[in-house]
Order: structure tokens, then sequence, then C-alpha cells
């Protein structure tokens, strides 16, 4: 055992003296990890003590219920069901609407043959990333206003005028086409690149077969692209109770509560607005958990199934 210490420090001392470049390189992204990733882990604690900002983490009591009253707190509220819910039901819009979008627009735009006209639409879908998300959400209210854009476009089909952002059953549709408006041009970049490296002697096999433009995207431009698609499906998934607070608070209102409300702006409102730090750190824990196992379930069912997974 000793002896294979010994070797493997001996290997790993020679790497480093042949590669001490890139070891240079890679520690400032350590050093940003260590700093504002891990090292603030420490303040999860926070979750199971009545923290008090004077005290410290340290020296703040221990929370009832063995440290678990904020968590019970929460499960017992009667905000809980609701925030969970919304959660799921805009990240499922999400996924399901907005997961095949930058898919699809990345297919087609392999198949556009103009040059020119491939980088007229890639710069229009890219634009609205590189746009502030309050300049989006401000866009967003003012079109949906009774005498705004998207009023005016249904009173040409004899809709009557509403204040769409008032109607609770509008908003998570609204909420996910702003979010495909704003990322869909930036999202298709990596399946854009997965297409590029498709062998093309095999998309030149199947014209001389005979296959026609739509045979060859499925049969041969999908199964190449599969694996990154089976990566960011995975990625996805783990994020699914991980719904920003920004564009939302941003869109949101009283009135659309309901629909709107989610664990982010939750947590939002009870640790910066209301200064209960342990509650939100509790939740926040809860969802930070949640999105693990999802993305632990997730790839293990690609692994199970597929050769493709993240671990």
């Amino acid at each position: 055992m000793a002896e294979n210490k010994l070797k493997l420090s001996g290997r790993l001392a020679m790497d480093f003296r042949k590669n001490w470049p890139l070891y240079l390189m890679v520690l400032p992204v350590l050093a940003f990890y260590i700093l504002f990733a891990y090292k603030p882990m420490v303040g999860i604690i926070i979750a199971f003590k009545d923290y008090k900002p004077a005290l410290g983490i340290w020296r703040s009591p221990w929370a009832d219920n063995h440290g678990f009253y904020h968590f019970i707190d929460f499960f017992t509220s009667i905000f809980c069901k609701r925030v969970l819910v919304n959660t799921l039901m805009i990240s499922l819009y999400d996924l399901v609407i907005g997961f095949p979008a930058p898919i699809i627009l990345a297919l087609l735009l392999n198949e556009v043959k103009s040059a020119s006209f491939k980088k007229v639409v890639q710069t229009i879908t890219y634009f609205p990333h590189f746009i502030s998300a309050v300049v989006i959400c401000g866009m967003v209210r003012q079109f949906c206003l009774t005498d705004g854009l998207f009023n005016i476009i249904g009173g040409w089909f004899g809709l009557e005028p509403k204040s769409l952002l008032q109607i609770p059953g509008n908003f998570r549709m609204i909420f996910t086409l702003t979010n495909i408006w704003q990322g869909v041009g930036w999202a298709s970049i990596i399946y854009l690149a997965a297409i590029a490296g498709v062998d093309t002697g095999l998309y030149e096999a199947a014209a001389l077969d005979g296959a026609g433009r739509f045979q060859r995207i499925w049969h041969i431009t999908l199964p190449g692209i599969r694996p990154t698609i089976i990566i960011m499906l995975i990625m996805r998934i783990g994020s699914l109770m991980n719904v920003g607070y920004e564009k939302i608070i941003l869109l949101y209102n009283e009135s659309i509560y309901e629909t709107a409300d989610v664990i982010s702006t939750y947590v939002y409102r009870k640790g910066l607005l209301e200064f209960n730090f342990s509650f939100s750190t509790a939740v926040n824990l809860f969802n930070s958990i949640m999105n693990f196992a999802l993305v632990y379930i997730a790839n293990f069912i690609s692994r199970k199934f597929s050769e493709t997974s993240l671990f």
C-alpha cells in the first residue's frame, strides 16, 4: 500500500513538472469555486438554528424539534402547496415547450443554404439574450397592457382587450414564452456545434439512397446529436425546482400570486423582506436537495437506457 502511494505521488509530481502551466491556469477556477461555492455552504447550518445576526452562526441557538422546526413550519404552511405546484408547473411548461425550441431552431438553421440569411436569423435570435431582464420584463409588461401590442394583435381577430398580466391563468404561458424568446437563439449554439460534428458523408449517402430532407434530419442529424440532447435534458431536469425569481418579481403582482408565486420568490420575501433568514435557508436547502435528487434520477435513467450520462 505504501509503495503504491509512493508511485502515485511520484507520477503526480512528474505530471506537475511537465504540465505546470496548465495547473496554474486551473488555480483561479479552483479558487473561485472554493471561495464562492463551497465555503458559503457552511451557512447551511442556519437552516437548523434560530439565526440571530448579532450572535452569528455558531452562537445562535438551535431551532426546536431537534433543529427541524423551520422545515416543519414550511411543510405545514398554507403556502407550501402553492409554491411547490407553481414551481413544478412553470418548470414543466419550460421543459415541454422551451427545451425543444433551441433544438428545432438549430435544425432549421442547419437546413438554410443562404449564409447571409442564416447570419441575419442568428443575430436576431441571439440579440434578446444580451438584453437586461429588467428591460425584457418592462417590454413584456407594456405589451400585455389593455392597449399593448398583444391586445392590438388580438383585436384584429375580434378578441376583447384585457390586462393580460392581471389574469392568473395567463402568467405561466407568458413567462415561458418570454424565456423562449430571450434564450432560444443563445441555447441553439450548442446544438449547432453538435450538428457541425455529424459526418457529412452520411448525408451524401442518404441523399443517394433517395432520403428526403426530413428523413435525413430524423435518421442522421437527431441521432448524431442525441448525446448532447440527453446531457442538456439531464441538466434541465436537475433545475426543475430552480425557477429564477428575478423575472417573476419583475412581472408578477398580488392578483396573480396563486399561479406566479414560486419557491425562489417565496424565499426572497421571507429572507430579504421579512428577515427570516433561518426559514428561507431551510426552504432553499430543501429546494437544492430536490434538484440534486432529480438530476441523480435523470442521470440514472439515462445511464440505464442509453450510453450517455453525466456521471
